[in-house]
């Protein structure tokens, strides 16, 4: 069999386990997915748009997703300090304490019990997927600003290990503990 094709029949089995039917611990499908984008994002997409784009639905399937996590108390609407016609998204306590029921926690733990080089080749094959599939299509996918073209970073002093990061596209300077985070306006190094 075709080793590629036999690939794709594993993701697609395993997609069972991300997209199901009715309910899981009284969350659907995307509303699981929303509230793990949510607590993995950056500060730049942790809004609306950013998580309709995500989700890979519409502004008010998006809409109904926030109002679903909010009336739990999994999520709270903030106004941006920045700009008042804009709304930034934050996981509450009580939302952090329910992901502990993720059901993808499955999954997790079947790859934590990889040797770190296999999680490693794991990891880096399905970007290479991603990455292959979203040239092919024009588009982008979400990942760590860490890997992307906008990511600056800047020592302080030329002899010093200190850096500090910014983002090109948001002009806006980074912490270090964001590069690590999830952002939807990821665009990856062109080879």
């Amino acid at each position: 069999m075709n080793l590629a094709r036999e690939s794709i029949e594993l993701l697609e089995q395993v997609a069972r386990i991300l997209w199901f039917e009715g309910t899981k611990h009284g969350l659907r499908d995307r509303e699981w997915m929303a509230l793990r984008f949510l607590s993995r994002a950056n500060r730049f997409s942790r809004t609306p748009s950013a998580l309709a784009s995500y989700v890979g639905t519409t502004r008010g399937t998006a809409s109904f997703i926030i109002g679903e996590l909010e009336r739990l108390g999994y999520l709270e609407r903030k106004r941006s300090a920045t700009d008042k016609r804009s709304v930034m998204l934050s996981v509450t306590q009580q939302g952090k304490k329910f992901l502990v029921r993720d059901p993808v926690s499955v999954l997790v733990e079947a790859i934590a019990v990889l040797d770190d080089a296999a999680k490693v080749r794991f990891r880096d094959a399905l970007r290479h997927v991603l990455d292959q599939s979203d040239a092919a299509e024009q588009r982008h996918h979400t990942d760590v600003c860490k890997r992307c073209i906008f990511l600056r970073e800047d020592r302080t002093t030329p002899d010093s290990k200190a850096v500090e990061f910014s983002c090109r596209l948001f002009r806006a300077p980074i912490a270090e503990a964001e590069v690590d985070l999830l952002c939807t306006s990821f665009e990856h190094h062109r080879q």
